[in-house]
């Protein structure tokens, strides 16, 4: 039995294997994956490198204890207020500015005031005001002046701490450094350089000369289209308002239009009368029948009678000797027949006595017609004398559209340079209200908390203790659990069996030197 022990007996430094074995094969403690490791365990594997343990403890702790107990650091802190208090005038070509409503601060706002006061400029010249490049040393040789700037300024921006507080309109801005006065001089001269920044970029420079340089060119302007236009009456033959003259002109030409358009609406009327009206008299008699009388001759009937008396005497005293065949008696049968034909006649065809006169009606239409041509001779002279005027008033119609043309160029002229003149007179007016205003700090951002100069450090020396107590505890046990997990030797039993897959009867423990 004794034997068969002293065969199965290893020596645990026997079982270790050589640093060629570690490298040939990889050699790694086995480990059995299926046990999970208990608390035991661990306590041993801290208890196995105490030493390690406790020496990285304390200089951990020490390394971050010592340096914040003996340099402090102090953080001075200052409060920036945005607000919507002041709205800047909008330059616009308008007369009147428009309405804005004033609308509460965005995020994008605070943002921007954030980035402004990260800027590089900005940094540069609180850099270069408070002397932080001087304390920038050089590890290898001598670096120029701009750059120890740089780097004070790439420095100054991972210190500086800047954050727009949320749901509020401020923005923190807090810096720490080991000399108490000088992290509140830093902020103090951010403050000043941002404020100067801020009206820098929010208004471009020199508003107000550029304004009033205008409102002096247009005022020269306007004297010169002024001095033109007292000027004009001398170069328009003593035309004083062109536009008036010849709307007066105009007007006058319309009312001897009209004339001349009545005139000759007349003559045409008057020769349609003449031509009707010699129509009339050429068809109608110049003089009619006034009265008729009829009246039988008395005298021829008395004649004719007493003729037929002795024809008829004579016939019966003829028959007394004759017979009716008888010559004679046949000549007074023929005269008494004649005789009493002309008696009969008389009788029939009465003697008439006839009185005529001028017709009227003609005499009238004659009279119409003299007096028709004699209007058509005066209005065709009216119509002539008309057309002269008209053409007069025409020709004085066009050369005072050309003066008014003129003139009105030099209205508008002088009413643009006045316009023009009030515009920048009110805007170098208002440019210098804001220059006023931006002279005394009158902005929309504000300090709501002044830089002061911090009386006690950033933190106490528990906060310190405390964050250097659990980095060193992680830090100590990150090393010792490393360099359990890298150490190649055989720690316990069951590394012996589970390697050689045998039984381990007994095992002795590591002597101690």
């Amino acid at each position: 039995m004794e034997t068969l022990n002293q065969q199965v007996l290893t020596d645990e430094r026997a079982l270790t294997p050589t640093v060629r074995d570690v490298l040939a094969i990889g050699y790694r403690p086995p480990r059995d994956r299926s046990l999970a490791p208990t608390v035991r365990d661990v306590v041993a594997i801290g208890f196995r490198h105490r030493k390690l343990l406790t020496i990285s403890f304390i200089a951990v702790l020490l390394a971050v204890v010592l340096p914040a107990v003996l340099m402090p650091k102090y953080e001075a802190e200052m409060k920036i207020l945005v607000r919507h208090e002041r709205m800047d005038p909008i330059i616009t070509a308008d007369q009147q500015q428009p309405n804005v409503q004033q609308q509460p601060v965005s995020e994008e706002e605070l943002n921007s005031e954030v980035e402004l006061l990260r800027s590089d400029d900005l940094l540069k010249k609180v850099v270069v005001a408070c002397g932080l490049d001087q304390k920038i040393h050089s590890m290898f040789g001598r670096d120029s002046q701009d750059m120890k700037i740089a780097k004070a300024v790439r420095g100054l921006k991972s210190q500086l701490r800047i954050d727009a507080m949320r749901k509020t309109d401020l923005i923190n801005v807090s810096y720490a450094s080991r000399d108490p006065e000088m992290a509140a001089k830093v902020l103090g001269t951010l403050a000043s350089a941002y404020l100067e920044k801020h009206v820098a970029v929010h208004r471009p420079a020199g508003q107000f000369e550029f304004f009033k340089q205008q409102a002096d060119q247009y005022a020269k302007s306007l004297a010169e289209t002024e001095a033109e236009l007292a000027r004009f009456p001398q170069q328009s033959s003593g035309v004083v308002s062109a536009q008036a003259e010849r709307d007066s002109t105009l007007q006058t030409m319309a009312q001897f239009e009209s004339t001349l358009s009545t005139t000759q609406s007349a003559i045409r009327e008057t020769k349609n009368r003449i031509a009707k009206l010699e129509a009339q008299i050429a068809s109608s008699p110049a003089r009619i029948t006034t009265s008729v009388r009829t009246a039988q001759n008395p005298t021829l009937m008395q004649q004719l009678k007493s003729t037929l008396l002795q024809l008829q005497l004579k016939r019966t005293a003829l028959l007394d000797k004759y017979t009716p065949e008888y010559r004679e008696v046949k000549e007074v049968d023929r005269e008494i027949a004649d005789t009493k034909a002309a008696l009969q006649a008389e009788e029939t065809k009465p003697m008439q006595d006839v009185t005529t006169d001028q017709d009227p009606a003609h005499l009238w239409m004659r009279e119409e017609l003299a007096k028709a041509q004699a209007d058509l001779k005066t209005m065709e002279a009216r119509e002539s004398a008309t057309q002269n005027i008209v053409a007069q008033y025409r020709d004085r119609a066009e050369k005072l559209n050309t003066q008014q043309l003129s003139q009105g160029d030099l209205l508008r002229a002088a009413k643009i340079n006045e316009d023009n003149y009030l515009l920048y007179r009110k805007k170098a007016e208002e440019a210098r209200i804001t220059d006023a205003l931006d002279q005394r700090r009158i902005m929309n951002v504000s300090l709501a908390q002044d830089p002061s100069t911090p009386l006690l450090p950033a933190h106490s020396a528990w906060f310190y203790l405390l964050i250097g107590g659990v980095l060193a505890a992680t830090v100590s046990a990150g090393l010792v659990f490393a360099r359990d997990y890298f150490d190649t030797s055989f720690r316990t039993p069951d590394d012996v069996r589970l390697f050689l897959d045998t039984p381990v009867l007994a095992a002795l423990p590591k002597p101690t030197r």
